[in-house]
């Protein structure tokens, strides 16, 4: 993967809010909740309180109560008493502003600073913006919106295939193996 990127991959929000955890379904009776978080120690997701319900929504106060595997945490909300307070929060976005995110270092970078990129061959010929990127487990994979913004297409996001991640000079160069943009 060109860089390190930091998973806290989460969509970018209007005005610099970053999501951080998506809240899910209730554990139990007592208000705990299962959540997906995008930070690169999901254990430590309550080091952000307060998160906020949405770009700028209400502050939410968790806490961590059990890591039931990667990228998952069971947690309890501040307010969520039960399981019906816990299951009103289901499908919670949890946003913190981008400025109180960690510094990167060299050669790394936020997924989410990605997103809109423009992407060129490294040839210089332009081939679209960065839609997405995406983990399937076998390895990240970025999503690039073509020209034309009709079509997309999918490459490992590997420094063999994207050998330029410059996020400061706000551009990606790619190299993909032959044949990948054929149906581009």
């Amino acid at each position: 993967m060109p860089g390190r990127a930091h998973p806290e991959a989460g969509a970018a929000g209007p005005g610099g809010w970053v999501c951080l955890a998506v809240i899910g379904a209730p554990k139990g009776v007592r208000g705990a909740v299962r959540m997906a978080c995008f930070n690169e120690a999901p254990a430590r997701i309550a080091d952000f309180n307060p998160l906020h319900a949405g770009p700028g929504g209400r502050p939410l106060r968790v806490r961590v109560i059990e890591t039931p595997g990667p990228g998952r945490v069971v947690a309890t909300v501040e307010g969520a008493e039960d399981r019906d307070g816990a299951a009103a929060l289901n499908g919670t976005r949890l946003y913190v502003p981008r400025g109180r995110l960690p510094e990167t270092g060299d050669d790394e970078f936020y997924r989410h600073d990605l997103i809109g990129l423009p992407v060129e061959h490294v040839d210089g010929r332009l081939l679209g913006t960065v839609r997405a990127l995406l983990d399937y487990g076998a390895g990240d994979v970025v999503e690039v919106l073509g020209r034309d913004r009709r079509g997309s297409f999918l490459l490992p996001f590997t420094r063999e295939n994207v050998p330029v991640v410059d996020v400061e000079a706000g551009r990606i160069a790619v190299d993909p193996p032959e044949g990948a943009l054929d149906d581009a």
